[in-house]
């Protein structure tokens, strides 16, 4: 089953949803997760975790469908968690592979960005020099390419 999740993430970011939120909200489809609901859960995401530029939001988001795809559940086993952070480790291998990291600072360190509360404008310009539409599509087509590799035992998909 071919999934191509990537453009629908990018058109999210560039409509105005953060970066973790484009990517989460992409695989709906294949998570089931409601919408609006997929918005507000993963809102706290971006921008390294509420703007605190931490672990990339795009990654978190990555990391939280996987959640919900792969994750043990109730009743899990040692093995099964052990199991579970192996893929989760492996993703962000994945992410690291194309842009050396999957914290949000090191991500913008040719940009002067700040850790404050404010989220910056989203003007034409923001959009010419930031480059979080490349991390939210790395996420989306990692994911994309793990989801084919390993079809996952639960989504909605057909």
């Amino acid at each position: 089953m071919m999934y191509d999740h990537a453009d629908k993430a990018c058109e999210l970011f560039a409509g105005g949803l953060n970066c973790a939120q484009s990517v989460f909200v992409a695989f709906c489809d294949v998570t089931g997760m409601d919408r609006d609901l997929a918005v507000r859960l993963s809102s706290s995401f971006g921008g390294g975790m509420g703007r605190m530029r931490e672990v990339c939001g795009a990654c978190s988001a990555m990391f939280m469908i996987a959640g919900i795809l792969y994750g043990p559940g109730e009743g899990f086993s040692h093995e099964d968690k052990a199991a579970h952070y192996k893929l989760i480790q492996e993703l962000a291998s994945r992410f690291r592979k194309n842009h050396d990291t999957i914290i949000c600072r090191d991500l913008l360190k040719e940009l002067s960005v700040t850790s404050t509360p404010e989220p910056e404008k989203r003007t034409e310009q923001y959009y010419k020099v930031r480059p979080c539409v490349r991390f939210v599509r790395t996420a989306a087509e990692i994911l994309d390419s793990y989801l084919e590799e390993n079809p996952p035992a639960f989504s909605t998909r057909s």
